[in-house]
């Protein structure tokens, strides 16, 4: 009776123990997946603009879907705005706006480096806070990769991003500070660390 009592002791132990390891396996993962989107996110802010854009920029005054951002970031200081007629083939001529970057916008400016003379608005920086869970496979090629549920806060939020004008021109901004928010990646193995896949990269 005493023998059957310790092998069922140590049979429990057995299992506790693995039950740690791959606890503790698993906690090792999710830490190195955070990490691995937070590196990704510490390069790539939030920005406006799903593709970059070229300034001086022409929209026509009566086009009212396209003017409405650049009024916002006009009348947020990003942006100064003038007026001009422009001559079209037969039809006479239309009023315009042309915008181009103020000297305040210059400063908030990023660059895209890809593309000389293109940029966007980056308004905050992206935290990863917590990781919800993962899905992780290996293909027949051995390339390990895991879809990673997430929640993510922003932080360093622009001050020019948080007015009710930029929220109405950018519906995207409407979430700035409210909270964590949820995000899907896919992340890849380059048999040193995990890191963001070419087709899960560029997310705003």
């Amino acid at each position: 009776m005493r023998i059957k009592s310790l092998g069922a002791l140590a049979f429990a132990g057995a299992l506790t123990l693995a039950a740690g390891c791959n606890h503790k396996s698993g906690v090792n993962r999710n830490a190195e997946y955070k990490a691995a989107l937070n590196n990704y996110y510490a390069a790539h802010p939030a920005c406006l603009w799903e593709n970059t854009k070229k300034f001086p920029m022409q929209a026509a005054t009566a086009d009212d879907a396209r003017t409405q951002g650049y009024d916002a970031l006009t009348d947020a200081g990003l942006l100064v705005r003038t007026t001009a007629e422009k001559k079209q083939f037969l039809i006479g001529s239309k009023q315009v706006n042309i915008y181009d970057l103020s000297p305040q916008g210059r400063s908030d400016w990023t660059v895209d480096p890809a593309e000389p003379g293109y940029g966007n608005f980056c308004y905050a920086r992206r935290e990863v806070t917590s990781i919800d869970n993962a899905s992780q496979t290996t293909n027949s090629a051995g390339q390990k990769t895991a879809v990673v549920n997430y929640h993510f806060k922003l932080t360093h939020i622009a001050g020019w991003a948080q007015s009710p004008e930029m929220k109405t021109a950018f519906p995207r901004l409407a979430s700035v500070g409210t909270g964590s928010e949820p995000g899907q990646t896919t992340l890849v193995w380059n048999g040193a660390a995990w890191q963001m896949s070419t087709r899960s990269a560029g997310v705003q």
